[in-house]
């Protein structure tokens, strides 16, 4: 715990202007974003008493090391960064509103040639219009379904298409009417668009024109006797109308607005919007936050409105924002909106009438969101707590781990040994904080020494992390860290993506940054011991280090010459097992996918320039590997493409390769010849 006054900024060295402040801990990450109208004003808030701190805030404070801040020259800048910096720094004691559910959407893909109508969830995508989101995709495709009568847009995937397209023949849906089929040409290019643009228009609210359109076509094809035209008409009038009539009208009919409802107690808070286009509710969401900082109503709102349209931009932002309080800097988020819309957003609190009305309904969809979700998290934390609280007193830990490692090792008869590394913490899997091994100490089957590497490997970076954040002190000159440098093996990251080795301090999570309070191998003594020695060459005493056995999942620890044996009914050995499992399928997947890399390896790989076309190219041109071993260079030549001198490096490439095993008829046990099919 540290003293805030440490590093507190000297008098009249924070500006009195408006900005953005990052607080950091120890470790260097960003824990907090604030902003303020004025930085000296909001930070000095910090630095009183803790005694007359809110507790969260005072929490906050004795964690951070550190304070820092950026200079902006307007409250509608700072409103932006502060959004930019909790989206890409993710601070621990920022509230975040986690979505309750991946909500799905109608799309219409107009960045697309031929547009097409489909369900989409997720983030969105540009050159895509958006309408929802829907409670159920169901939902999405009876509307759909009405709707294609009328507007026969596309809606088949692009193989779908380019199947279609190639045979000369539309599918299903373009023989009974509900698609134009433009696969066969059917329409054009631009007659397409546009009834895909007549499908956004009825779905952005436009119902009302379109209608009356259609219904005065109908009483002319009736007065000029064109029956079957009037009655096909009168049918389509009457399947928008049922489409319409799946959302009701809550509001005047030109209305477009989002409605934010809260409902919150002294830990969490639920935030339900209704979206309404048209005067009809258009869509519904909701999200749920720990309150982890001392945040009021506005603040919530605030933090809500920045989450819901930080990456929105023109018809996305309605008109009218409805809130149950308004942020303390109104003026500067109503700025912002209409900044994002590129015209006037309106925000404001409804006092009377329909909207008043309507956001007392979001606020019950709030209340019962709230219930829901405590209802659903209770036994949830009751039995991570009971587990963790089980885990520390069967292993005599002084406190509960909150952040568990576990490894494991995966091979197959000795080749392409792997190890990998999951991460838990408060009792749930951190999947961003995965990573695999290589092993490269030594070749063949040996667990233990395996892992004895990864641990050392994992710690490694982590002493040299502290050392370069300067969490070990001053060194004398040309001395090492504990624990030497790491080793010129990479670990691999879960994305397959590794980060520069002099990534500067910029608060992002770094690999292997942070130590768990529990690192536990799968396996027995002998495993153990090895995880157990690697620390100790490491010089780390405070990370405890336990082994489970998969034969009678008994829990051993370092040194103990009988295990400890948790009941079968335990919570602290089903989160264990949890653990170990997680860890050994992702071994297994890692294991299984370079194993898969290798056998697919082929010859023509070590030949530099010839990528997979001109493979292709050979193989189609011999029909095979084998008859390509057999050819000769001036053969080679005869394929298109391919000089003297490629011919030569594939020649000597294929004689380099070692013969490949006789592939068997396992239904006959025949050995069979290799004459062709064979890929490079």
């Amino acid at each position: 715990m540290a003293d805030p006054s440490s590093y507190r900024p000297k008098p009249g060295q924070i500006p009195d202007s408006p900005g953005v402040y990052k607080f950091r801990d120890e470790h260097r990450r960003v824990i907090y974003v604030g902003k303020a109208k004025s930085l000296r004003q909001r930070l000095a808030n910090y630095f009183q008493p803790l005694a007359s701190l809110h507790p969260r805030t005072a929490t906050m404070v004795t964690t951070a090391a550190s304070v820092e801040w950026t200079v902006v020259s307007t409250e509608v800048e700072a409103l932006q960064l502060e959004y930019s910096w909790i989206k890409e720094y993710d601070p621990r004691f920022n509230v975040k509103y986690r979505d309750d559910k991946s909500y799905p959407y109608l799309a219409v893909t107009m960045n697309e040639e031929f547009p097409r109508v489909q369900v989409m969830r997720g983030h969105k995508k540009k050159g895509v219009r958006y309408f929802g989101p829907y409670a159920h995709a169901w939902a999405i495709r009876e509307t759909v379904d009405l709707m294609l009568r009328v507007f026969p847009v596309r809606t088949c995937s692009a193989g779908v298409f380019r199947n279609a397209a190639s045979a000369g023949r539309p599918c299903l849906l373009g023989y009974i009417g509900k698609c134009s089929a433009p696969c066969v040409a059917r329409v054009t290019p631009e007659e397409h668009r546009e009834l895909a643009d007549d499908f956004c228009d009825f779905m952005a609210g436009r119902t009302g024109t379109y209608i009356r359109r259609l219904e005065k076509q109908m009483m002319i094809a009736a007065e000029d006797m064109e029956y079957e035209k009037a009655a096909r008409l009168r049918d389509d009038i009457e399947a928008l109308r049922r489409a319409m009539e799946k959302s009701a009208v809550v509001l005047a009919d030109a209305t477009d607005a989002d409605l934010i409802a809260l409902a919150e107690d002294e830990l969490e808070a639920a935030v339900q919007i209704f979206h309404v286009r048209g005067g009809r509710v258009r869509g519904q969401r909701g999200w749920v936050t720990d309150k982890v900082e001392a945040v009021d109503t506005a603040g919530l709102v605030e933090h809500a409105l920045q989450q819901l349209y930080g990456e929105e931009s023109g018809d996305a932002v309605p008109k009218e924002v409805l809130v149950p309080a308004l942020p303390e800097d109104t003026e500067s988020v109503a700025a912002w909106l209409s900044s994002r819309r590129g015209s006037l957003v309106s925000l404001r609190v409804p006092q009377r009438g329909d909207k008043k009305d309507l956001m007392e309904t979001v606020a019950r969809n709030a209340q019962q969101a709230l219930v829901l979700h405590k209802t659903k998290r209770a036994s949830d934390l009751t039995t991570r707590s009971r587990a963790l609280e089980e885990i520390a007193e069967a292993l005599d830990l002084d406190s509960a781990p909150l952040r568990i490692e576990c490894f494991d090792i995966s091979h197959l008869q000795g080749e392409d040994v792997v190890a990998s590394m999951v991460v838990f913490e408060d009792g749930l899997p951190r999947k961003s904080e995965y990573r695999r091994f290589q092993i490269k100490g030594f070749e063949g089957q040996d667990d233990v020494r395996s892992m004895h590497e990864v641990i050392s490997r994992r710690f490694k970076r982590y002493l040299a992390e502290k050392d370069r954040t300067g969490e070990w002190g001053a060194l004398a000159e040309g001395e090492a860290p504990p624990g030497g440098e790491p080793p010129a093996g990479r670990e691999v990251p879960v994305g397959g993506e590794v980060p520069a080795e002099d990534a500067q301090d910029d608060g992002r999570p770094k690999r292997f940054a942070y130590p768990p309070q529990l690192v536990v191998v799968d396996g027995g003594q002998p495993q153990v011991a090895a995880a157990r020695r690697a620390l100790d060459e490491l010089g780390i005493d405070d990370v405890a280090v336990c082994g489970l056995a998969k034969r009678l999942e008994e829990v051993w620890l370092p040194g103990d010459d009988d295990p400890v044996v948790l009941p079968r009914s335990s919570e602290g050995l089903y989160l264990l097992q949890r653990v170990r499992d997680t860890a050994h399928d992702f071994a297994i997947r890692y294991q299984r996918s370079k194993r898969t890399k290798r056998l697919r390896t082929s010859p023509l790989d070590a030949v530099p320039g010839l990528g997979e076309s001109r493979k292709q190219a050979l193989i189609k041109h011999f029909g095979s590997v084998k008859r390509l071993k057999q050819a000769t260079i001036e053969q080679i030549c005869e394929v298109p493409g391919f000089g003297r001198k490629t011919a030569e490096a594939i020649a000597v490439a294929l004689a380099q390769a070692a013969p490949a095993a006789p592939a068997v008829n396992t239904a006959t046990g025949e050995i069979m010849e290799d004459d062709g099919g064979t890929t490079a």
